[in-house]
């Protein structure tokens, strides 16, 4: 267990000269989908408030326009009237009222907004956006300038105690500094010189409006990660400029949202990025602050410890675990939640226009209505299954003061997650069953596993409630000749080649495109080796390189050769990975196409024999193909396993059946905890 000293760098505060940060934590901006709407700023301000009662140094709120040329959205977060400031006073007043400091980030969309609206630093529509933005003429730039200006002045009138001026992640400022999005030939473009004008006009001005004593962190695109990105010569001129301007802080930005490299994926390593804000320590005097990854105290501190940055920003991390810091004083850092970077709950939520979460602690952004208070009856409650969804539901329910009993016929808890865990890039998996392991013991859970309990088993105990949560089984497609080649080995399930290690030949079909026929693909072709567990390979792997010898550090991948030959196939006609997550489902599609990973759609499974997989295409089972492959996987679907159902609720026990048993269409440990949690507050 890790003591408070062991993260003295990490705990250390920090003299802003003006005013001072109790820690070198920065809570990153995230778009929560709150931001929007005012009737939404009381759970806002009841989000942030729970951060700063867990010590964050400084909050940064999700992006907030400075006009609607700015919009993300049509109507979306925006600030640039004495009314909106003053509705933003609860926020501020809640954090504050928690000992805690507050920015606003303000973040002008330019191209990419979802808008009519939008405008750049010239009229090239967008790859990830529907509209063509307008160019702007020097008198509008001149009004964006006063627009910043202007919401800067509001935010401090509001009671924030900063802001952040977004200059990174392809957003407006950083269309204009680079060649690639930036084709004026006026005094906004052309040359690095006119190029930068934009972020320097900003900063500078805007320092002479708020006064001195007010933090202005501004978002520097250390990388772009793009064709014509930023040189490093420029990029450390740029951060000089701004720092010479007013910035009382840099904080790191890495890629554009156009860029076709992962930058936060949990098949991104930890601190993935860190060397890039290390190659500007020196070149300016105010503090910089890393970013991306860093999801553990243990890799804050080391990279504070190393000298690579002054400050660390950690925004899912905070939506995982609000009590982050404040369990890595108090020596407590076995109990933190940590973030694992899957992305479902938080970044695809808000591309789906919904409200984010967290995958792992479904109350973020939902503290206002989803409470674990303690129970007035004490219940002796029965769970049986020791996956997501029987691990959330147990701990809640103890945590809440009943008396709880899980039972799980393994001999380890985790269910799904302990085959995921084996997958490459999924490693984080590993740390949520360690959180739950914990918390468990904490919450002080009765845990029983090796124990495959019957209904009878069940109705002796006298339990008050019964929650299922046994989960699934593999759903068999029987294809003609599968038994009789699963016999041989050569026809296998997911849960024998992730769980129980079976041998798996140099040709493989992999049999269905869901989420698992993608896992099980990557962990074919990799054969046991993560580059997430190896940043040189990972670097090289996406060509990542130094951006003092390639330009915006985009530089040529270099692929290792596959570990096998994977040919992935489903029966639908549409494009694999299809309903993949949002915000992560390319990643995976590339991944596999750089292994060479041949995938076909719209077949049909004909039959299985010693030679391989018999393939047809189409309704009308046509071109029948064989495959000749060595091994095959099946990874066709769930059933739930709920067969205690029945007769425990015919003998009138209280039944509630949560995860996969309850809807096991495709694995989804989001909805799992979720549902697993939220009936655990109500029992």
């Amino acid at each position: 267990m890790a003591s408070p000293t062991s993260y003295p760098h990490l705990l250390k505060p920090l003299n802003l000269g003006f005013t001072q940060l109790k820690n070198r934590v920065l809570m990153g901006s995230m778009h929560t989908g709150l931001e929007d709407r005012r009737k939404n700023f009381p759970r806002l301000a009841a989000y942030f408030a729970e951060r700063a009662r867990g010590d964050v140094g400084l909050i940064v709120t999700g992006g907030f326009a400075p006009n609607i040329e700015g919009w993300l959205l049509p109507f979306a977060s925006k600030l640039s009237t004495t009314s909106s400031a003053h509705a933003h006073r609860p926020i501020t007043k809640a954090v504050h009222d928690e000992g805690g400091k507050i920015a606003l980030q303000i973040l002008h969309a330019g191209r990419y907004g979802y808008s009519p609206l939008s405008v750049s630093a010239s009229r090239i529509k967008s790859p990830i956006t529907p509209t063509t933005p307008r160019e702007l003429s020097a008198r509008g730039i001149e009004r964006q300038i006063k627009a910043y200006v202007r919401c800067a002045l509001l935010a401090r009138e509001a009671g924030y105690d900063g802001v952040e001026v977004m200059g990174s992640e392809g957003y407006f400022i950083n269309q204009f500094l680079v060649s690639h999005t930036n084709k004026r030939k006026d005094d906004w473009g052309g040359s690095w010189p006119n190029r930068m004008r934009l972020p320097v006009e900003i900063v500078t001005r805007m320092r002479e409006a708020v006064g001195k004593d007010f933090i202005i962190v501004y978002r520097l695109s250390m990388l772009d990660l793009i064709p014509e990105g930023q040189s490093w010569e420029q990029v450390v001129e740029l951060a000089k400029a701004v720092e010479k301007a007013g910035a009382t802080i840099i904080n790191t930005g890495i890629g554009w949202h156009e860029a076709r490299v992962p930058t936060i994926a949990t098949s991104v390593p930890r601190g993935a990025f860190a060397w890039v804000t290390q190659k500007m320590r020196g070149e300016i005097g105010i503090p910089l602050c890393t970013t991306n990854r860093i999801n553990d105290p243990a890799v804050a501190e080391r990279i504070l410890a190393d000298g690579q940055a002054d400050m660390v920003s950690m925004a899912r991390p905070l939506l995982a675990d609000p009590d982050f810091v404040k369990k890595a004083a108090q020596g407590r850092a076995d109990e933190i939640n940590t973030c694992i970077a899957c992305n479902q709950a938080c970044l695809d939520h808000a591309f789906q226009l919904k409200t984010a979460s967290c995958l792992v602690n479904p109350r973020a952004c939902h503290e206002t209505e989803l409470n674990y208070t303690p129970t007035a009856t004490r219940k002796r409650i029965a769970v049986v299954g020791a996956g997501p969804a029987g691990l959330a539901a147990s701990t809640v329910l103890a945590e809440r003061g009943h008396a709880v009993t899980l039972f799980d016929s393994a001999g380890e808890i985790g269910g799904q997650f302990n085959m995921a865990k084996r997958v490459p890039g999924k490693e984080e998996f590993h740390e949520t069953l360690r959180y739950f392991r914990r918390k468990l013991d904490t919450a002080g859970v009765t845990v029983k596993l090796g124990t495959r309990v019957s209904a009878q088993d069940l109705l002796a105990g006298n339990y008050d409630e019964i929650v299922l949560a046994t989960g699934v089984s593999p759903r068999d497609p029987k294809i003609p000749g599968q038994t009789e080649q699963q016999r041989t080995g050569k026809v296998l399930s997911y849960i024998d080649v992730l769980l129980h290690n079976k041998p798996v030949g140099p040709r493989v079909a992999v049999i269905g495109a869901g989420g698992i026929g993608f896992d099980i693909s990557e962990f074919l072709v990799e054969s046991g080796h993560s580059p997430t567990l190896d940043l040189a390979a990972w670097n090289r792997e996406w060509g990542i390189a130094d951006p003092a010898t390639a330009i915006g550090g985009l530089g040529k991948p270099e692929i290792a050769p596959p570990a096998r030959q994977v040919t992935l196939l489903q029966r639908k006609s549409e494009s694999l990975g299809k309903h993949l997550g949002k915000t992560t489902g390319w990643i995976h599609r590339a991944t596999l196409k750089k292994k060479h990973v041949e995938m076909i759609g719209g077949v049909n499974y004909e039959a299985i024999d010693e030679r391989g997989l018999l393939i047809s295409y189409g309704e009308k089972r046509e071109k029948a193909t064989l495959l000749e492959v060595d091994t095959i996987v099946l990874c066709t679907g769930q059933e739930p396993l709920r067969e205690l159902a029945e007769p425990l609720r015919a003998a009138g026990a209280k039944v509630h059946i949560v995860g996969g048993a309850d809807v096991a269409a495709e694995l989804d440990a989001k909805r799992a905890i979720d549902q697993g949690s939220r009936l655990a507050a109500t029992l």
